[in-house]
């Protein structure tokens, strides 16, 4: 059989990945259709469950690396195949399916998070003393938000603070990144700062972050145009970024100065160029939030006579406004859906604040332990080292993880654990997910509802196939180089299990 090669660029998708390296590899290798991969199992009925991903596993494509894969019947739990299902692997982002069973089994699918206004002493129309916000993680503040709590303060009468803004942060601790966090992610949207006073752009709800809008200047050689969004004045520009003849080769870097809130623009664009996007991680988002919220006071015709600063609120403190999240039954689509990195990292503070009255990421991974013990995993046998699977370190079995997947199908809750994940070639952005370009006019279309993750040589995929023969599946792939070639292999074991019948049924 004539097999095509094709050179394929490798560049690391930042939305998938959790690192900012750019790598770039050029390989010569093999291209195999999904499609055609599908009609070939439809055609070869013969061929059971074992073989066909065993074919596929045992592929030259994943020579020097590492495949574990798991499925489990649905409906019994019994494991139908299994290949390297006991071998600890990294998960990237499919630690996030573990992170939201622990969430919603902890906190409830109503749980919200609350933004509270206090002040010292409030004489008539004037705050004697200090005004404070005080957060506890909300990651879905937007700008209207701090709007909406200086309008309750002004409806109250309030015209005038004498003392200082202050923001607290004081909920959670201030380990504001996890401990595997390399230093090149931290300007990026995915490696945002946790506070517990925070900020999002947008309804992605990437809080922390702020998004960058790059546009050409109004001729060659002149400066492009930078906006922020929100405008905020925590936040510099260095902007270098030159507008260049349409025919020039153009690039915009941008990025932030490590531990300072100095972002620099560098590199070219095109004349004619639309507006180039970016989101970029703030240093100390509760300055930032803090910052908003002052906007907001003046912009309602309140005035504040001390300065802004972060702080506790006083014991002695009275509540004046507040602004409850939507639920957790809501924030689980941008969470899954778009595998945010920064709400998965807040929700393990929040379990450690609420379980063990510690807002750190150490009291949050012991909850979810804690939460994976009460299902019969072994959690002696895995590392957890964050919420979001950004780490490198992080270590799970493709069976412990379909073994969670089937145990919580019986939760009250599990129906919006379900909808909360990615669907194969669903081309919605908050239905199909990170799943919405990938799978379609294969038979896994629409059926394949499954949690991605990637990194570095790390690439997963886990769920559940939703047939008249449903199954769970794990799948985790380590220590490769070519990661679309591993994205392929994945959606060939995905169109597999779609098509399975029961009457392939045979233990791998």
């Amino acid at each position: 059989m004539l097999i095509e090669k094709e050179v394929i660029v490798i560049l690391n998708r930042k939305k998938l990945t959790g690192a900012a390296l750019l790598t770039t590899c050029l390989l010569l290798i093999p291209m195999t259709s999904v499609k055609q991969f599908g009609r070939s199992a439809r055609a070869e009925d013969h061929q059971t469950l074992t073989e066909q991903i065993h074919t596929i596993v045992n592929n030259k494509r994943l020579k020097g690396a590492i495949a574990g894969v798991s499925v489990r019947s649905a409906i019994t739990g019994e494991l139908l195949f299994d290949h390297h299902g006991d071998t600890r692997l990294t998960p990237a982002s499919n630690m996030k399916l573990l992170t939201a069973a622990a969430a919603l089994e902890t906190l409830g699918s109503d749980y919200r998070f609350k933004t509270v206004v206090f002040a010292d002493h409030r004489n008539g129309e004037i705050i004697s003393g200090n005004l404070y916000i005080k957060g506890s993680g909300d990651p879905t503040l937007l700008p209207k938000d701090f709007d909406a709590l200086a309008n309750q303060l002004k409806l109250l009468g309030i015209t005038q603070v004498d003392g200082d803004l202050i923001g607290d942060e004081s909920w959670y601790d201030s380990e504001y990144l996890s401990e595997d966090m390399i230093w090149s992610d931290e300007d990026q949207y995915y490696g945002a700062q946790i506070s517990a006073l925070t900020a999002s752009p947008n309804q992605d709800y990437d809080a922390g972050t702020i998004m960058i809008e790059v546009s050409p200047g109004s001729g060659e050689g002149l400066l492009s145009s930078v906006k922020l969004t929100p405008e905020t004045d925590t936040i510099s520009i260095i902007n270098n970024g030159m507008t260049v003849n349409e025919n020039e080769d153009a690039e915009i870097e941008i990025h932030r100065k490590h531990g300072t809130n100095i972002i620099v623009v560098d590199g070219t664009i095109s004349k004619n160029a639309s507006r180039e996007k970016a989101w970029v991680a703030v240093w100390n988002p509760a300055s930032y939030a803090l910052n908003l919220f002052a906007q907001s006071l003046k912009k309602h015709g309140i005035e504040i006579k001390g300065e802004e600063r972060l702080g506790k609120t006083s014991d002695q403190a009275i509540p004046l406004a507040e602004k409850k999240s939507m639920p957790l039954s809501d924030l689980l689509i941008p969470f899954m859906k778009l595998s945010n990195n920064g709400h998965a990292e807040v929700l393990v503070k929040e379990m450690g604040k609420v379980v063990k009255e510690e807002g750190s990421f150490q009291a949050g991974l012991e909850v979810i332990r804690s939460v994976l013990r009460n299902e019969g995993l072994h959690t002696d046998d895995m590392c957890l080292r964050d919420g979001s699977g950004i780490s490198q370190i992080t270590l799970i079995q493709p069976n412990q993880l379909s073994l969670l997947l089937y145990r919580i199908q019986e939760k009250p809750w599990f129906d919006l654990y379900l909808n909360s994940l990615p669907i194969a070639g669903e081309p919605e952005r908050l239905v199909g997910g990170t799943l919405r370009n990938r799978l379609s006019n294969t038979v896994a279309e629409g059926v394949i509802y499954a949690k991605t993750g990637s990194l570095i040589g790390v690439t997963s995929l886990s769920g559940y196939v939703r047939t008249e023969h449903p199954l769970i599946f794990s799948v985790i792939l380590n220590q490769f180089i070519d990661e679309e070639e591993m994205g392929k292999i994945e959606d060939q074991i995905a169109v597999v299990l779609a098509n399975y019948k029961e009457a392939n049924k045979r233990k791998g």
